[in-house]
């Protein structure tokens, strides 16, 4: 069952070391937040727990993803892309039921904003202030996981 109470301190660094299980246990044991506002910065997480992992984050950061910009006026977000980190890839930004845990999540919802990514959605919960955790869906796969720094 998903937590209400205000998530505790957990260092951004132990996140990114953490296992796939210990991620996923994160997550169901965390609330949704507020809806975030502003600019965070990204770190992908595609083999979790491992070496390598840390390796891709980074490759990824310098060359495709480098986080999110939310606002909070249009209800919506958008993706920081390439090396200049450009805003690209609108996503809507709403609390619904998650898919992957029981209980709420912020749902970064891409269907009809995006021919790019229309089959993308995204769940963050918050982790820590100013950190939240993600799961990507592909359709109804879930395929990466992430993390957001404000």
């Amino acid at each position: 069952m998903t937590t209400t109470s205000a998530p505790s301190r957990v260092d951004p660094n132990a996140i990114a070391r953490m296992s796939r299980s210990e991620l996923d246990r994160l997550f169901r044991d965390s609330p949704a937040g507020p809806i975030p506002a502003g600019r965070a910065r990204g770190t992908a997480m595609l083999i979790p727990g491992t070496a390598i992992d840390r390796a891709i984050a980074a490759l990824v950061r310098v060359l495709v993803w480098k986080g999110k910009v939310f606002s909070s006026a249009t209800a919506d977000l958008k993706n920081r892309i390439g090396p200049l980190g450009t805003p690209l890839i609108r996503a809507l930004v709403y609390e619904d039921k998650s898919w992957f845990a029981q209980g709420p999540a912020i749902i970064l919802d891409y269907s009809k904003t995006s021919l790019v990514a229309r089959m993308i959605r995204d769940e963050i919960r918050q982790v820590a202030p100013g950190v939240y955790l993600g799961q990507v869906f592909w359709g109804k796969k879930r395929i990466a996981l992430f993390m957001l720094e404000f």
